[in-house]
């Protein structure tokens, strides 16, 4: 079935949100800060662990970094770009329309968990290769799994955020599923090279919302997004 592992992914952050909005319910509310706290924790290190694997490559019997200046030009234009369109403002916006819509307007969480999970779970190298792979070969493999790994992560961020992050399933189906509709158009341009920086500096945004998630919100990691784009531009920059 065309589209099937959005729609898997899709239902595995509905699942896991409702599972985190019955079981945050019985939680106190130190509880609920220790809960963000660990899940800004395990964030952090999945964003260190991608960038880590992205910089460093092994020759002979050392470790030697590099990317640096890929690293430095997406991040500065990416911010620059996005600063000027204001992502971050109109992901904002849209929470409040939506928790306007549903019923939510007193929820003074529900905008900041609908924007972080769905940066935490939208941004990276797996939503746009399975993506690719579910729209060209009917291969949902590697939705599915990022499916499981979003339910965890939907669940424990609903726990102590509200039920905010259940409608970050909403970006993720427009995502990913408009990245399965034009994957034709989108494969030529997933080179090896492409996919490395992606992964890179996708994984450095990811690390950005777990800062924003153990010390408050300091980085406006939606603003940052363009840096993917960037990113995966430089890839086709020969020397770079």
């Amino acid at each position: 079935m065309f589209g099937l592992g959005t729609i898997i992914n899709t239902a595995a952050i509905v699942a896991g949100g409702i599972l985190g909005f019955l079981f945050g319910r019985l939680l106190k509310e130190r509880h609920q800060d220790s809960l963000t706290m660990a899940c800004g924790i395990c964030v952090l290190f999945i964003g260190i662990a991608g960038a880590l694997e992205g910089m460093f490559t092994v020759e002979g019997t050392s470790l030697v970094s590099g990317q640096t200046m890929m690293i430095i030009a997406s991040l500065a234009i990416g911010a620059l770009i996005g600063e000027i369109i204001n992502i971050e403002n109109k992901f904002e916006r849209f929470g409040e329309w939506l928790k306007i819509k549903t019923g939510n307007a007193k929820d003074k969480n529900f905008v900041n968990g609908f924007v972080t999970a769905s940066l935490t779970v939208c941004i990276g190298a797996m939503a746009i290769v399975g993506s690719i792979q579910d729209g060209i070969l009917g291969d949902y493999s590697i939705l599915t799994t990022k499916a499981i790994l979003d339910l965890i992560i939907i669940m424990v961020m609903t726990c102590s955020m509200g039920k905010g992050c259940i409608f970050s399933a909403i970006p993720v189906f427009a995502f990913q599923g408009s990245i399965t509709v034009l994957a034709r158009l989108i494969k030529p341009l997933m080179t090896d090279a492409a996919l490395a920086n992606l992964s890179l500096v996708g994984s450095i945004l990811i690390f950005c919302v777990g800062l924003n998630l153990v010390w408050g919100k300091r980085v406006r990691v939606a603003n940052l997004l363009p840096s993917i784009v960037i990113a995966v531009a430089i890839a086709f920059i020969p020397g770079i």
